[in-house]
Order: structure tokens, then C-alpha cells, then sequence
């Protein structure tokens, strides 16, 4: 993989034509996707999206991923944190870590990593997982999030659904003092959420990486210090 600086040198702006099959929303959507210099920056280090940043910019915060660890990227697909993932735990290489990607969709292979086709919620999930890592997990991280619908309330509902389904597993995996990352929506996490993560996590913070779109209403908990295991 090519390595990239992270974006910040002021771009030329990309002008998007109207066209009649296009709706509004698409040329808004191709709009920002032209001009959004985290989607260029991503395209030249070799990263399947611009959410590999995210993870980047998160990991460069709070130091969570060193080599050796075991990492499980958990909704994978299209494997941008993965990739991030192999890179900074030196999967593949003698002495490195270990990261299992699992989506209930098809992915195309990261180098370095393992994938396991499957939905985390099924009843053998937990066995499966453990049994491709060859124990707990250290690091879990999740940046799932349900196809929008529109409806600001619905999707966050949704969202924090997911959320919280991801720190159920992660509470089944994780190995002592190990650390856990998903994917929330502003407006905060809710309470049963929230008391969770901290009866279970020494630390927990909520962040948004510079990679979020600032009209985004995504932010991601950092859990870390698992009690259990």
C-alpha cells in the first residue's frame, strides 16, 4: 500500500454539471465526493474508502492498535478499516498481530488479513470468531451503520441499535484491559448504552475525527481497559 499524508493542502474545487437523469441528490452526492479530499487522499494510499482516515486519525489519538495485537473489524466490507487495521498491527508479518474482518456480505481479500463471511449475531458467531483468532479479542472495532432512510430519528435509532448489538459481542470476546470502538450519531449515546460501556470500560470518550464530514452527525465511542475477559 502506498503511504499517504494525511489530507490538508487546499484543493481546487471540482464544478459538477447538471444533468437531466440526475436527480438533485445525486449531484449533491457526486458533488461532495468530488471535492471531498479525504476521498482523493484514500484513492492515492490504496484505501478501499475515505473511512480508513477515521480509523487513522482515531488510532492516532488514542493509540489503540500496536503490533502483535489480535484486531476483529467487525461489518467490514468494503475493508478500508482493515486495511488500516493489518498495516498498523503488522499482520502477515513474523511476530505481528492478527485481524479476522467479518461482514454478512461478500468482501474482496485484504492481504494480511482473514475473513469470515458471517452475521455476528448468529448463535455460533462467537465461536467462530474466537476459533479464526485463536483466542480473545484486543481490539474490536466496528464502523457499521444501517442504510439510511432519512428520517433523523429512525436512522439514529438504528445506528445505536447496532452499536450496542457490537459491545454485546465485544463483551462475549474481548480479552482483559481490551478496547472497543463503534460508530454512534450525535445526540449523544443513550443511557443504557452509555452505563453499559462504563460498568464494562475503565475509559470511555466520544470522538469525531476531522475525516467525518462536518455535516455529519456520526461520532465514534472509544471504550477502552475492558474489566471482563
Amino acid at each position: 500500500m502506498v503511504k499517504a499524508s494525511q489530507p490538508g493542502a487546499r484543493q481546487l474545487r471540482a464544478r459538477v454539471k447538471t444533468a437531466r437523469q440526475r436527480t438533485l441528490s445525486s449531484t449533491l452526492w457526486l458533488d461532495r465526493q468530488l471535492n471531498d479530499p479525504f476521498v482523493a487522499a484514500a484513492r492515492q494510499a490504496g484505501y478501499r474508502s475515505r473511512a480508513a482516515w477515521k480509523l487513522i486519525q482515531l488510532d492516532d489519538r488514542y493509540h489503540l492498535l500496536r503490533p502483535g495485537l489480535k484486531v476483529l473489524d467487525l461489518g467490514a466490507a468494503p475493508g478500508g478499516w482493515t486495511q488500516v487495521a493489518v498495516a498498523r498491527v503488522k499482520a502477515g508479518e513474523a511476530g505481528g498481530g492478527t485481524v479476522l474482518a467479518v461482514d454478512i456480505n461478500d468482501m474482496e481479500p485484504v492481504s494480511g488479513a482473514q475473513f469470515l463471511k458471517l452475521d455476528f449475531l448468529a448463535a455460533d458467531a462467537e465461536t467462530r470468531v474466537l476459533a479464526a483468532l485463536g483466542g480473545p479479542v484486543d481490539v474490536l472495532l466496528s464502523d457499521m451503520a444501517a442504510p439510511a432512510t432519512g428520517h433523523r430519528q429512525t436512522d439514529h435509532l438504528r445506528v445505536m441499535a447496532l452499536c450496542a448489538a457490537a459491545l454485546d459481542f465485544a463483551l462475549q470476546v474481548l480479552r482483559h484491559d481490551g478496547a472497543f470502538v463503534a460508530k454512534v450519531l450525535k445526540g449523544g449515546t443513550e443511557n443504557t448504552l452509555l452505563t453499559a460501556l462504563k460498568r464494562n470500560f475503565k475509559q470511555v470518550r466520544h470522538a469525531k475525527p476531522a475525516a467525518s464530514r462536518k455535516d455529519s452527525a456520526e461520532a465514534y465511542v472509544v471504550a477502552t481497559g475492558f474489566k471482563g475477559g
